[in-house]
């Protein structure tokens, strides 16, 4: 048995494909049409409701890992011109002594062999990415990138930091991520649907000053929503139980939600909660919330807010995976407990007002584990010390109860025809 994974522009294929498979290998082929996350993502959840035992994805990918099942991918191949690609890196970078990093959207990824052998010849510091589906084995050597599912090796003394990235794809969320996480790197990239090349005009700090804003947001919350965004890239389950004890140990309430693919309507809905954070693949954790009724932040942008052991050094993380315990890079340990009277005062960059810095002891908190529900009997303690639940209280409707036994079995009826303006059996008043 074996799920098919395509994207919402591939579905007209789908029927084709899956026959076509099944009569070629025998195995059973499932359909997966809409995710309930991101597309790039591979959707385990789905897969399992089927008993699936692979999974083949089609179409962009993020090439996040995955928990259990395997994964082939299926990129496509989108048409890339590649004399008008070497022409455009050509004047980009007239300096053959330039070093440049190569990386490239997976659609494209089958043109980049035939790309290498045009400028390798040219230019001798050049470096092309490989894809790289899943964890490579062992640890990483000194000089090599692993990042977003590329593999490459720098070989300059400065770092990666004396490279320029050359991006070959759209302007879109990977490209986004790219540049804020290599935001040291000037980038240039090559559209191959138009065919026009340019510096990026992005403003990067102008985005990470966007990003600084929304952690000095975090410090001043006092509930935060957890988002569940993904159910299959490997790691979410220790990031979540993560970023509970963070918030705990900050003095902070915390509910974790699980809504699918957020929106400015859906979150709407919990007015209590002062800032979400996004748990999702690299590609889809940074969301524009500028519509959105409460900001949305990264864990990263998270752990800045709430981990006084770490410090803004430059470097912005999109991979969750980065932060969680056993991350030779970027994981840093939560200090000692400091008791309130000890704490040093802080002043908020946004209201003015003096907010706490103090870390809680786990051991000692009164902070009851928080949870995305709580039974009825419980809501009414929880509202002594937390303004969300308070508020929950206050609430007529407060989600669905089965009430098993209790509803009496009815049989189905025909329900009103028509549209909402005259129905079918509604009389008409006559001119």
């Amino acid at each position: 048995q074996v799920a098919l994974q395509f994207p919402d522009e591939l579905l007209a294929d789908a029927v084709e494909v899956a026959a076509q498979m099944e009569a070629t290998t025998g195995a059973e082929m499932y359909v997966l049409g809409d995710t309930t996350y991101g597309s790039c993502c591979v959707d385990e959840v789905a897969a399992e409701h089927v008993g699936a035992e692979a999974v083949l994805h089609y179409g962009p990918a993020c090439l996040s890992p995955c928990r259990k099942l395997p994964v082939l991918h299926i990129f496509g191949q989108q048409p890339l011109d590649v004399g008008r690609c070497t022409e455009a890196f050509r004047e980009l970078y007239p300096e053959r002594q330039s070093r440049v990093v190569v990386l490239s959207d997976v659609v494209y990824a089958h043109a980049m062999g035939e790309l290498e052998q045009q400028l390798c010849p040219e230019y001798p510091n050049i470096i092309f990415s490989r894809l790289v589906c899943g964890d490579p084995p062992g640890p990483a050597v000194p000089g090599e990138e692993r990042k977003f599912g590329r593999q490459f090796w720098v070989e300059a003394a400065g770092g990666l930091q004396d490279y320029a990235m050359f991006y070959v794809g759209a302007e879109g969320l990977a490209l986004t991520s790219f540049m804020l996480t290599w935001n040291r790197c000037p980038f240039s990239s090559f559209n191959p649907i138009t065919g026009c090349s340019r510096h990026e005009t992005l403003n990067v700090n102008r985005a990470l000053m966007r990003r600084l804003y929304l952690v000095e947001r975090a410090r001043d919350a006092r509930v935060v929503g957890i988002l569940v965004g993904t159910l299959g890239v490997a790691g979410y389950l220790t990031l979540l139980q993560h970023l509970r004890e963070l918030l705990c140990r900050a003095g902070k309430r915390s509910y974790t939600l699980a809504v699918g693919k957020p929106n400015p309507a859906k979150l709407a809905n919990f007015l209590e909660v002062d800032v979400f954070v996004l748990v999702a693949c690299a590609q889809n954790s940074l969301l524009d919330s500028s519509d959105f009724y409460r900001p949305v932040v990264t864990p990263y942008e998270l752990e800045l807010a709430c981990n006084p052991a770490r410090e803004w050094t430059g470097n912005y993380l999109t991979d969750f995976r980065d932060l969680l315990p056993g991350s030779a890079c970027a994981h840093v340990e939560l200090p000692l407990a400091v008791p309130a009277l000890e704490a040093l005062p802080d002043v908020s960059l946004i209201t003015g007002k003096m907010r706490a810095t103090h870390l809680c002891d786990p051991l000692t908190s009164q902070l009851p584990p928080s949870t995305a529900l709580a039974c009825r009997d419980q809501t009414r303690a929880l509202a002594e010390i937390s303004p969300a639940a308070s508020f929950m209280e206050s609430r007529s409707w407060r989600g669905l109860e089965q009430q098993l036994g209790q509803t009496p079995v009815s049989k189905a009826v025909q329900g009103r025809r028509g549209i909402a303006i005259a129905y079918e059996d509604e009389g008409c008043e006559q001119p």
